[in-house]
């Protein structure tokens, strides 16, 4: 009777298998909606939860005649390609290469942000300083704007104090917002306290302009029509008889 063969143990899934897409979990760098040190911040935290950050972080693979080295060349496969896809197509074409691995395709995105920075940094504060709320095309848009030319600017080591932020903010309004512009400055609140503030000083001019304009815009009442005047009743023409059975009676003869 032969001895049969115990089933060998099957590994468990790596968590990286359980990705479907990249993107919903990674937002696509392009280096202005979304900056390097956010993608690089929110790439490192699905690395470390999908236990893949040993990819990105400088560790050495393990050598080819290590068992586990066809494993982890495999994983590794998968890594570069959320690096590919998490990068908008301008950055794909200047970091993709062939038999590239990850770690090496995440130097490479490290360079184009971080290469150059005293003329990306230039060019940043120049665009920073010449923020102002008429060149952007509302208000909500306005105060983005400043938020993500400082967070490009932390990316090359120029970071911008929140209080900086806010004067820049204040720096750009129209004379309009000079009230709530002068209360700004004197108490330099928070960034998301003075963000809404500007808004509630918007709606607030909103809100007393639109009676005006409702105003402007209604036609006028139309004029009330005059009282048609009573009609005078037909008894026919004067000296007729009113009944068609009356007659006149004869006029006496002169004797």
């Amino acid at each position: 009777m032969t001895k049969e063969k115990p089933l060998p143990k099957l590994l468990p899934c790596h968590p990286v298998y359980t990705v479907n897409n990249i993107q919903n979990k990674v937002r696509v760098l392009d280096g202005t909606k979304v900056t390097y040190s956010s993608w690089v911040k929110l790439f490192q935290l699905n690395a470390r939860g999908y236990k893949v950050l040993d990819h990105i972080d400088g560790t050495k693979p393990p050598g080819k005649e290590d068992p586990n080295y066809e494993s982890w060349m495999e994983i590794d496969a998968i890594v570069l390609q959320w690096i590919y896809g998490s990068v908008s197509d301008e950055i794909l074409v200047r970091i993709l290469e062939p038999e590239s691995t990850a770690l090496e395709a995440w130097g490479r995105v490290k360079s184009i942000f971080l290469n150059n920075k005293g003329s990306r940094a230039a060019a940043l504060e120049h665009a920073f300083t010449n923020l102002t709320l008429k060149s952007m095309p509302s208000l909500q848009a306005y105060c983005q704007k400043p938020k993500e030319i400082a967070d490009q600017l932390s990316d090359v080591e120029s970071p911008v104090s929140e209080n900086r932020l806010v004067i820049q903010l204040v720096r750009g309004l129209p004379p309009e917002y000079d009230t709530v512009a002068a209360q700004l400055n004197q108490t330099l609140p928070s960034w998301e306290v003075a963000v809404n503030l500007l808004d509630l000083e918007e709606r607030r001019q909103s809100a007393r302009e639109t009676p005006v304009a409702a105003a402007a815009i209604e036609p006028p009442a139309p004029a009330p029509e005059p009282n048609p005047q009573p009609q005078r009743r037909d008894n026919g023409p004067r000296g007729q008889p009113r009944y068609n059975n009356q007659q006149r009676r004869p006029l006496a003869t002169p004797k």
